[in-house]
């Protein structure tokens, strides 16, 4: 029995090596190697994992910048989240579209910038993406009250990132990947063109994403139209924006209204010009240390 078993590992072992190329097939001609031992089997099996790793990792890599630098001069066309969400209400029984216009950033209410700046990111101009103080604010917030709600620390850069890139949810693999392409559309974008990718793409109720389609929906207006209220309302639900109606808002937005109506008079849009003003000048400075 034992000599079968023997016989049984040897030939699985043959079979291995044959497969990772270790010794020669049967049908080659030539003669066999010497066996090899299970050490050089699992050296060469890992060896070939970390290759397709790497492969796998650097496709990625280039995939990811490449769709980042096309969609800063391209408008992006659809994302994750608007295949999701018909397919999540078709099994509620619903049927819902998409309902979307994309608009210049010129041609919304600067009310809405301001507004949107005011409540979702006050240090908008200051990051590079991740708000870092934020977060250890909100680490320390959660420590202290734990078990209540949980305070995020997601800036419109990251949340600019998960809406055109990726899916909803909490998990490791998903908050890096929102680091990565939070960084990679700083650099890339800028913040204007992040802005007005944003407030083209998120979600602004059922099917609804934009400002243009929401403005249009709930008030019957363009969004170079809206009140400074209006603005501050289609702000204030976005928190839950399926839950909420900017329409018909309740205490609470009320109460969120009013804070971003004064958090918004003190947003300083000239910023957006001074960052562009700024990262031409340092284009232009490189160049000419090249030249």
């Amino acid at each position: 029995m034992a000599q079968r078993a023997g016989k049984r590992q040897s030939k699985g072992r043959r079979a291995a090596a044959e497969k990772l190329g270790m010794l020669e097939g049967p049908d080659t001609g030539k003669r066999r190697g010497k066996l090899p031992s299970d050490r050089a089997i699992l050296f060469r099996i890992m060896r070939r994992f970390t290759r397709l790793l790497f492969r796998v990792a650097a496709t990625f890599v280039i995939g990811s910048i490449a769709l980042t630098l096309i969609y800063r001069f391209i408008d992006p066309p659809v994302t994750p989240l608007m295949l999701i969400r018909p397919l999540e209400s078709l099994g509620d029984g619903r049927i819902v579209g998409i309902n979307k216009k994309w608009i210049s950033i010129d041609e919304v209410d600067p009310t809405l910038l301001k507004s949107l700046i005011a409540a979702e990111d006050a240090r908008f101009f200051e990051h590079g993406g991740v708000d870092w103080k934020a977060v250890e604010a909100a680490r320390k917030y959660n420590e202290k009250h734990k078990g209540k709600k949980v305070r995020g620390a997601s800036t419109i850069t990251m949340q600019c990132a998960r809406n055109v890139f990726l899916w909803q949810g909490r998990n490791y693999l998903r908050k890096g990947l929102e680091t990565w392409f939070t960084y990679l559309i700083e650099f890339l974008w800028g913040k204007e063109r992040i802005l007005e990718v944003y407030i083209n793409m998120i979600e602004w109720g059922d099917g609804v994403y934009g400002v243009e389609a929401a403005a249009q929906k709930y008030f019957n207006t363009s969004a170079d139209k809206l009140t400074p209220r209006q603005a501050a309302l289609l702000v204030a639900v976005l928190p839950n924006p399926r839950r909420w109606n900017p329409a018909e808002p309740n205490a609470y937005i009320n109460r969120r209204v009013s804070s971003i109506m004064k958090g918004a008079r003190i947003v300083d849009l000239d910023r957006l010009e001074d960052k562009k003003d700024s990262q031409k000048e340092e284009r232009g400075q490189s160049s000419d240390q090249r030249k």
